[in-house]
């Protein structure tokens, strides 16, 4: 029996909505002193480093980035650690993930940065399934998607393919 998926975003469409998010960011953040794009392990990573590249693009903030890495597939997580030191201090924190389904991941990102002084910690995903079962929400959504918990979202960002599937 194969698997059918379906196309949820194109490459076209995932830019349009990696340059609104950034838009969104921009206004949200304008007065800011500093914005740090964390992105977690795997597609979150490459989502932060495309939102940070445009967020230089449209505006004069101070921008930097980091991968935060963790086992997005385990229950009982080993230290989270980064992959460079960044000054958070009085800056906006955004934590990056491709998609938001239970949001024990982003719970786990999220965790290392009570210990530092951001200004404040905002999140942003591509896709949120909004299977809720951790007090998280996305601040910045590029597309809500109502699924079963048996469906998976597969996402590949790619600097001439991006795309999104459902299977």
């Amino acid at each position: 029996m194969s698997e059918t998926k379906t196309l949820v975003l194109s490459h076209k469409q995932i830019q349009q909505k990696i340059i609104r998010i950034a838009y969104e960011i921009y206004e949200r953040n304008a007065r800011e002193e500093g914005v740090v794009f964390a992105g977690v392990t795997g597609m979150g990573s490459v989502l932060a480093r495309l939102l940070a590249a445009k967020l230089k693009e449209i505006s004069e903030l101070q921008v930097d980035e980091l991968e935060i890495t963790l086992d997005k597939f385990t229950k009982k997580q080993p230290e989270v650690t980064f992959s460079k030191d960044v000054d958070f201090d009085g800056k906006c924190l955004i934590i990056v993930d491709d998609v938001l389904n239970s949001g024990r991941t982003l719970t786990y990102a999220l965790a290392p940065f009570v210990n530092f002084e951001v200004k404040k910690i905002e999140v942003a995903v591509l896709v949120n399934r909004s299977h809720k079962k951790f007090p998280v929400s996305a601040d910045y959504t590029g597309y809500e998607l109502a699924t079963t918990l048996s469906e998976n979202i597969e996402v590949h960002l790619d600097e001439h393919d991006s795309t999104v599937y459902l299977q």
